[in-house]
């Protein structure tokens, strides 16, 4: 049975939701030269608003935050005009979106943005090469200075403040996935010695801050956080990393947030640190909205909600291929099968 999905929802009491669908942040590089939203997004995503919420693609929250070719901005006028589009026809369609902020870290290209080095916490390069441009391989970072990471926060808080501008209903800070805020929080990426490294208070020093500055700009209700307590994409897991998420989720409890968003990719992957998967972990230890994600269908999903493992359901690829997902679902229709293939293009 999938009825628990199709109940409306209150987010922090103030944002209802129409149902417990959300659709997954699903990275297409489909943005123009200039970063600029395209009309493709604008169909794209209008399609799309039948779910309860939107959250976008990961948005770049300054040039030298972009780790993949073609992967929307919002720190300039042009750019946010171009998401205004996708909000106006989101909302004309019922929906409601909210943008996710991303800053890549170590896993940006001077390549992108024309610059000497990227910043991360410390100088330890992510291996390989960008993805859809393997010619680039990826550089040492330059670890951040204070007065950098301050920047950063001012940057984070200037972009959320840009979405609101540009009519979305909120922001998802995209704090996981082995970006530049997920290497902050785990020991094979942040060796630093100083305030932002070493212990666990250190470490979810400058997350917290981001957090703190988005919610005093555009207040807190409306600031949702995507986190990988499990390292597993472009990171290392280390034992110690446990005892930097109970601290961030200690911190994280006292707040009123939106939502808190697992990051992962299937959440039936278990983590010896964490004693299980990622969204038990969580969810044990953080009380509030939670949002699971992670090769669901609707109706493991819906018992995972009745289980109370969390709150509100993400799609991803699925919502790829069936831009009538809800629909489908609540008709009891067959959907149609993801593919590789359909990256290639907005569908």
């Amino acid at each position: 049975m999938t009825d628990i999905l199709f109940q409306p929802y209150a987010l922090n009491g103030t944002l209802t939701l129409k149902n417990r669908i959300l659709m997954a942040p699903l990275t297409r590089c489909m943005a123009d030269d200039d970063l600029v939203p395209t009309q493709a997004m604008v169909d794209y995503y209008a399609r799309r608003a039948e779910t309860g919420l939107i959250i976008s693609e990961a948005t770049i929250i300054r040039p030298d935050g972009q780790g993949y070719p073609n992967t929307p901005g919002l720190y300039t006028p042009t750019q946010i005009d171009g998401w205004r589009k996708v909000t106006d026809a989101v909302h004309a369609n019922g929906g409601k979106i909210f943008a996710q902020l991303w800053h890549t870290g170590r896993v940006a290209h001077p390549h992108f943005f024309g610059g000497e080095y990227v910043l991360a916490p410390s100088a330890i390069a992510v291996e390989g090469t960008v993805p859809r441009m393997r010619e680039l391989v990826y550089t040492v970072p330059k670890p951040a200075t204070k007065a950098e990471i301050e920047q950063l926060v001012a940057d984070y808080a200037q972009a959320a403040a840009n979405a609101i501008d540009a009519g979305f209903d909120g922001v998802e800070i995209h704090g996981a996935n082995g970006y530049l805020i997920d290497q902050f929080l785990h020991y094979c990426s942040n060796t630093r010695d100083d305030e932002f490294g070493g212990t666990p208070e250190n470490m979810a020093r400058f997350p917290l801050a981001v957090i703190d500055a988005i919610a005093d700009r555009i207040g807190a209700d409306r600031t949702g956080l995507r986190l990988s307590p499990g390292a597993y994409f472009n990171m290392e897991g280390d034992a110690r990393d446990r005892n930097v998420s109970d601290y961030l989720l200690a911190e994280l409890e006292q707040r009123d947030l939106a939502f808190l968003h697992i990051g992962i990719f299937d959440d039936s992957m278990e983590f010896d640190y964490l004693g299980g998967t990622a969204s038990a972990y969580v969810r044990q230890r953080y009380s509030k909205t939670l949002v699971g994600v992670g090769s669901y269908s609707a109706e493991s999903g819906s018992a995972a909600i009745v289980n109370n493992q969390f709150d509100l359901l993400a799609i991803g690829r699925p919502l790829i291929a069936n831009p009538d997902y809800v629909a489908k679902v609540k008709n009891g229709e067959a959907l149609v099968e993801y593919t590789d293939t359909m990256l290639a293009e907005l569908v």
